[in-house]
């Protein structure tokens, strides 16, 4: 059995809160960095949760990550946005975004904000949730320098842009699909580190385009699904990066950057879903849609039927309840991290 420790949600945000501030953010901005990061946890999606916290802190210390910047509003229309993030910590940027973009649908129907210059943004589907818990649909993409081969290439050619998307139900959890467009993500290889286990095979390459099983090794990851992967990781580049004159694919593959360059594009919407029908009409019908679902016959082998987002609700409610499962890896680099900026520890760290 791997050894973890279990710490109570609240304990750990506070935790991550104080970190940041320790590392030079505002309070607030502390808060909603360690607000986006423990949702994660509670949500049972660890590979972005608190293990990132070293890495930040480090990106912040080297100034890879601005933990002062001046976000701004670049241009604007009555539904658009696009807004410089002068390389802020992603959840800020983001959620300063996402506001915005809940303010312009709630107005003429829809919100579209592009995001330049931002650094890592945490579990995307946060984001596109914001905009469904005020009872419209959102979404998020983000695309990033190269780290996924393209189908039919050893090397790393693309990102694995991340897209989420969320409706409110009426009785049901809300609808989220929140996804890489990678095998799997880049953080669950950190996860696969902090716990001493391998990764199945077919997930990444080594940094030589050998398949491998070994995370310390893992350099490149791989696309789902072949080129239809890597086909939509090419779109959200062109949705996000080239859209705002900010591309982050070509000049790694033209050898003009290192690839290790980490500043990320985004969008951000919201549509209003009441512009089109009655809202709680709306959420009848995605409580029918699971209903009809989770109602055909069962495949060999599975117990229930579960839908976008669903597992991660149920997983959040226990861990709620019972604490959030950290793994050795992960506790020893928290601990290191405490030490380093004289953070006091939460219970159970």
């Amino acid at each position: 059995m791997l050894n973890e420790v279990k710490v109570a949600a609240d304990s750990l945000r506070e935790f991550a809160r104080e970190v940041f501030v320790r590392a030079g953010l505002p309070a607030k901005d502390a808060e909603t960095e360690a607000e986006v990061l423990v949702w994660a946890n509670l949500r049972g999606v660890d590979s972005h949760g608190v293990l990132r916290i070293p890495w930040y802190v480090e990106n912040l210390t080297n100034g890879t990550m601005n933990p002062k910047p001046r976000i701004r509003i670049e241009k604007e229309t009555p539904a658009t946005l696009l807004i410089e993030a002068d390389r802020a910590m992603g959840p800020v940027a983001s959620v300063f975004s996402m506001e915005k973009a809940i303010e312009k649908a709630r107005k003429v129907g829809i919100g579209w904000a592009q995001i330049r210059n931002v650094t890592h943004q945490g579990a995307i589907g946060y984001y596109s949730l914001m905009a469904a818990n005020h009872g419209m649909a959102g979404i998020a993409i983000a695309s990033h320098p190269p780290n996924t081969a393209p189908h039919g290439a050893k090397a790393a050619g693309v990102h694995n842009s991340p897209i989420a998307i969320a409706v409110p139900a009426k009785r049901r959890y809300p609808l989220l699909l929140d996804m890489a467009t990678s095998v799997a993500a880049g953080g669950k290889i950190d996860l696969a580190k902090d716990k001493g286990v391998p990764i199945p095979l077919g997930w990444a390459l080594d940094k030589d385009g050998h398949p491998t099983t070994d995370p310390n090794q893992a350099a490149i990851l791989l696309p789902i699904a072949g080129p239809k992967g890597s086909g939509l990781t090419m779109m959200f580049e062109c949705l996000t990066g080239i859209m705002v004159g900010n591309p982050l694919l070509e000049p790694v593959l033209l050898g003009q950057r290192p690839a290790k360059h980490h500043i990320q594009n985004s969008i951000v919407a919201a549509v209003d879903i009441s512009q089109f029908t009655d809202l709680e009409s709306f959420k009848r019908h995605i409580d029918a849609l699971v209903d009809g679902i989770k109602a055909l016959p069962k495949a060999e082998g599975f117990t229930e039927i579960l839908v976008p987002g669903e597992p991660e609700a149920k997983t959040a409610e226990e861990r709620s309840k019972h604490g959030i499962p950290l793994p050795e890896g992960t506790v020893r680099n928290l601990r290191n991290v405490a030490a380093r900026l004289q953070v006091k520890l939460p219970p159970g760290l």
